[in-house]
């Protein structure tokens, strides 16, 4: 028995080509038409501004 016998390739075709059916129709049942939904963007957080009260002042050295 040989790795990589015409058998391989041709089962791998034949899976490959089940599984692109199998998901192509999985879209068209769907029938939206969309890949996926659009996205949303979050809403920026505010940070706060630093203060007086909260500076580190330089080591004097």
């Amino acid at each position: 028995m040989r790795l990589f016998a015409p058998d391989l390739y041709r089962n791998f075709g034949i899976g490959f080509a089940l599984g692109a059916a199998v998901i192509f129709g999985a879209n068209v049942i769907e029938g939206n038409g969309a890949v996926a939904s659009p996205a949303q963007a979050a809403e920026l957080i505010k940070a706060p501004a630093p203060t007086e009260d909260f500076v580190i002042a330089p080591v004097q050295g």
